[in-house]
């Protein structure tokens, strides 16, 4: 049981001794002692005064001498602050957690629980590498499955590839008109890069043959146009000469987007990708063939690129294959009377008493929308696995589209509902702007793996530390290490919902608030236990003696583990883990770092005495094991040397 469910299980029986009240032990407020006061941890009393009818203080004095008195080999002693009991822990408390923790590797992980979570993350398009806005999308998901394992749930890592739709045809139809039949073997280019490539040159192409287009509609000639295109053209035309939107920047640029967007959709390119779209859809088989070979490029290109991240999966699902599950649902949801079919044949629900709007569920021609996938595809996985949680990681930008897809599936009865859960993230850019990729400007997740891992090198080599005894493979292994960590962290220390910028090298500061920082002091850690030699002798070993104010703090800070971990799950942010990880490398650090007339404080290979040595050996060992088993759950290594 760690510290705070002891003082939880103590204050409630000192509740009920003396004021007969039953509470739970979540009901309990406690918080880590502030450092202007005595103690570790305090307790918050105002809860307790509605029964007491005492005044803040005296509550508080009242449960501290009972806490004293019938729990002293957990409480020491206290102080009052107004409404705040502040608890002294007992040293034989952390000595003996700590006796019984140094050596596990697996400190603060939960048994099972029994309950069983689908974590879906990454969910790239096969018609481009992934790149830095993906990297923040799989860093979050896998570090928010090995949060989950830790806590004890059952997790299922699932991938949706997006590998239909007329941005795929976009890239097989820029092959088949420029490529001359180049493939990733001929051209020595990774697949996914290749397809990509195609991509980013049909949208020139788009773009040229839309910039005719646009100078006739600027001039009022909407020959390429009919019917309500030339009438909503005419509107916004003339819209552009208002004064009003003339000066307002936002209005003229949002009304020049719709124009470019109208004429691209008129390019001759664009309605042979259309075609193409039909095409396929159809089960055309040179259409269907060329989608699988330049697929099986992409593929063959994202599993490189996912296995040197350290990201995995352990169900991949695929949109070719989903897309028209949901047509099932909405006849279901027809027969319910929970939707409703328009003049036109479309399909729609009404939300607007949920203050919401309407939303197409199925267009008149009987095609589906993005929600009726999604609809489809949650029954889909819920039927595979009947989890108790259903999580999406997606950028920022499709939280109305998650609000809608649980109220969707809640109206028509779906025991998926009540599980779906969104985490949301805000977008990465990058420290000159954002990134897009229709213009080729997106930073693709290999060529900054390789960036990473280039910085990593030159940072390491100009620190001017000697490696005259690490081989070439090991060095080149060190380096992956440090910058592949440093990117992941830089990424995961920020709260999820926040956007940000990243910055390589700012990262990857050896002194900063960094992965590399975090790794070096673990490696200098494991430098002392190799130097230390066999540490069997620790197995039995219990201190007796008086903890100096930073082996307490050691072994304080890493008590609190189990409790962060439960943090970062009700987060559902990894910063939490990634914040504790730097203040305990931090703490080490002055541990290691302090000294008075310029002996070391803390010397573990000179300590004073024997039993010092012991306990500081212990302290180090159970820190080593919480700073590994964190970065681990934050997918970064941690290296043996640096």
């Amino acid at each position: 049981m760690s510290v705070v469910q002891s003082i939880r299980t103590a204050a409630v029986a000192a509740i009920k001794s003396l004021y007969n009240q039953d509470i739970a032990a979540a009901d309990v407020s406690i918080n880590i002692t502030k450092p202007e006061f005595e103690g570790e941890y305090t307790i918050v009393v105002f809860p307790f005064t509605k029964f007491s009818r005492q005044k803040p203080e005296e509550t508080a004095q009242r449960v501290g001498e009972y806490l004293s008195a019938n729990n002293p080999e957990l409480i020491a002693g206290f102080n009052v602050v107004k409404g705040f009991l502040n608890l002294n822990i007992n040293s034989a408390f952390w000595t003996t957690f700590l006796q019984n923790s140094y050596s596990n590797v697996n400190f603060g992980i939960q048994p099972a629980n029994g309950k069983k979570i689908m974590v879906e993350y990454s969910s790239p398009n096969t018609n481009k590498p992934l790149h830095l806005g993906h990297l923040r999308n799989n860093f979050l998901g896998y570090s928010i499955a090995e949060i989950l394992k830790a806590n004890g749930f059952e997790v299922i890592k699932a991938n949706l590839v997006n590998d239909r739709g007329i941005h795929i045809c976009k890239s097989m139809l820029a092959w088949q008109l420029f490529a001359h039949g180049d493939t990733p073997e001929s051209t020595g280019i990774k697949g996914d890069h290749l397809v990509g490539d195609y991509y980013v040159k049909f949208e020139s192409v788009v773009k040229e043959q839309a910039e005719p287009i646009i100078d006739r509609v600027l001039e009022n000639d909407f020959q390429d146009f009919e019917g309500a295109e030339t009438e909503k053209l005419e509107k916004l035309v003339k819209a552009m000469h208002k004064p009003d939107v003339k000066e307002d920047k936002d209005k003229y640029n949002k009304i020049m987007d719709d124009i470019k967007e109208m004429s691209r959709n008129k390019t001759e390119i664009m309605q042979q990708a259309k075609i193409m779209l039909q095409q396929w859809e159809a089960g055309n088989p040179e259409v269907r063939q060329l989608w699988a070979t330049m697929n099986g490029w992409v593929y063959k290109g994202f599993e490189e690129t996912y296995t040197r991240l350290g990201i995995d999966f352990d169900k991949m699902y695929y949109e070719s294959e989903t897309y028209l599950l949901g047509k099932d649902l909405v006849e279901e949801g027809l027969r319910k009377g929970v939707l409703f079919r328009k003049e036109d044949n479309s399909v729609w629900i009404d939300l607007t008493a949920d203050g919401l709007d309407e939303k197409l569920l199925l267009r008149g021609d009987g095609t589906s929308v993005y929600m009726t996938q999604d609809l489809g595809t949650a029954r889909l996985k819920y039927n595979d696995y009947q989890m108790d949680q259903s999580i999406y990681i997606v950028a920022d930008e499709q939280n109305y589209h998650f609000k809608v897809l649980q109220l969707i599936l809640e109206k028509l009865g779906e025991p998926s509902a009540p599980g779906i859960y969104h985490l949301s993230y805000g977008m990465v850019e990058l420290p000159h702007g954002r990134m897009k990729s229709r213009e080729g400007t997106v930073v693709d997740a290999d060529d900054m793996v390789v960036e990473m891992i280039r910085t990593a090198e030159e940072i390491t080599k100009e620190s001017g530390k000697k490696h005259t005894d690490f081989t070439q493979d090991e060095l080149d292994a060190l380096y992956e290490t440090i910058g592949l960590g440093a990117m992941k962290f830089f990424l995961l220390r920020v709260d999820p919902k926040k956007r940000m910028i990243f910055n390589p090298e700012e990262s990857i500061d050896l002194h900063g608030f960094t992965g590399p920082f975090i790794q070096y002091a673990y490696a200098r850690i494991k430098s002392i236990l190799r130097e230390t030699g066999d540490v069997s002798a620790l197995k039995d070993y219990v201190y007796t003696g008086t903890l100096l104010p930073l082996e307490k703090e050691l072994i304080v800070l890493s008590e609190q583990f189990s409790g962060i971990l439960a943090d970062a799950h009700k987060e559902m942010s990894p910063s939490v883990i990634a914040n504790y990880a730097f203040s305990l490398a931090q703490l080490f650090n002055s541990f290691y770092a302090e000294k008075v007339d310029g002996v070391p404080t803390y010397s573990i290979l000179k300590a004073a005495d024997e039993d010092k040595r012991k306990l500081r050996l212990q302290i180090i060992m159970l820190t080593s094991h919480i700073i590994a088993k964190s970065m681990k759950l934050l997918g970064i290594n941690v290296p043996e040397r640096m």
